[in-house]
């Protein structure tokens, strides 16, 4: 499981997706994360996820990659389902006993499934395609303002970018931890929830080991080549709105203005 999380991980590609601009793609997924919510029929959704295959097809990522990223996820959206089909009132699909499952119940779960989804391959697709530098520019560009009440920006950005960055990092080295420990005989598999809880501690401790010499490893590299936070920093390259943010842009807003009319239309 620790293997398929694909989020923070940079794929090379020239799409228009690549190309475009990180503000761009940052303020339309959030606004897109924020029509999700606004969706309240299949109708609405599956014309989302047709969108979203399409906008996946054409980044060029592989469409294995981004569906090997929603594993992880997979049992809690299943849990979270079973718990809100028996829990909601209302008409029920079957009785056994004090099992009542019900349609309303059924309803949110399978809804609620479809946006967690929906709204982890969008995460993902912005990772995907945005370099962690342009990322971090990408976020400072946009909290610029905040920079008149004296909030650190530029650090702020930075260690919002390096932490997402050395996701897959850690995760890499917990499987090699977790590999090296099951060859000395550790068992993660068997027993109860405590035991294999506590079978864990051996994996945490080299893990908090190895993510402190890192970030120690980053410190100094970082020092090495004068980084001072944002004080005298240039860019080699600076960030300019294209053509081709205004197509991605205009496509996103009249998709999301046609999916609500047809939708409010169709109550």
């Amino acid at each position: 499981m620790i293997r398929d999380i694909t989020i923070g991980q940079y794929v090379p590609g020239s799409s228009l997706l690549h190309k475009s601009d990180p503000r761009t793609k940052l303020i339309l997924t959030f606004v897109m994360m924020i029509f999700i919510f606004m969706i309240d029929t299949y109708w609405g959704y599956l014309t989302l996820a047709i969108f979203t295959a399409i906008t996946v097809i054409t980044s060029g990522i592989p469409v294995k990659f981004v569906l090997k990223g929603l594993k992880p996820i997979v049992f809690i959206v299943v849990f979270a389902a079973v718990i809100n089909t028996f829990t909601i009132s209302g008409t029920p699909i079957f009785e056994l006993g004090f099992l009542k499952p019900t349609y309303e119940g059924l309803n949110v779960a399978v809804k609620m499934a479809i946006r967690l989804f929906l709204l982890i391959i969008m995460a993902s697709l912005l990772t995907y395609t945005t370099t962690p530098i342009s990322l971090t520019d990408g976020i400072e560009k946009l909290l610029n303002p905040l920079k008149r009440i004296k909030v650190p920006v530029h650090e702020i950005s930075m260690m919002m970018t390096i932490a997402l960055r050395f996701i897959p990092t850690l995760l890499e080295e917990t499987d090699k931890i977790i590999k090296a420990q099951s060859s000395r005989g550790a068992d993660f598999e068997n027993g109860n929830l405590i035991a294999r809880a506590k079978s864990f501690i051996p994996v945490l401790i080299p893990l908090f080991i190895s993510a402190f010499r890192r970030a120690d490893e980053l410190a100094t590299a970082m020092e090495a080549r004068c980084y001072r936070g944002s004080e005298g920093r240039t860019r080699m390259k600076q960030l300019n709105f294209t053509k081709n943010d205004v197509i991605i842009a205009a496509i996103t807003i009249a998709f999301m203005a046609w999916v609500l009319v047809m939708q409010n239309v169709s109550k």
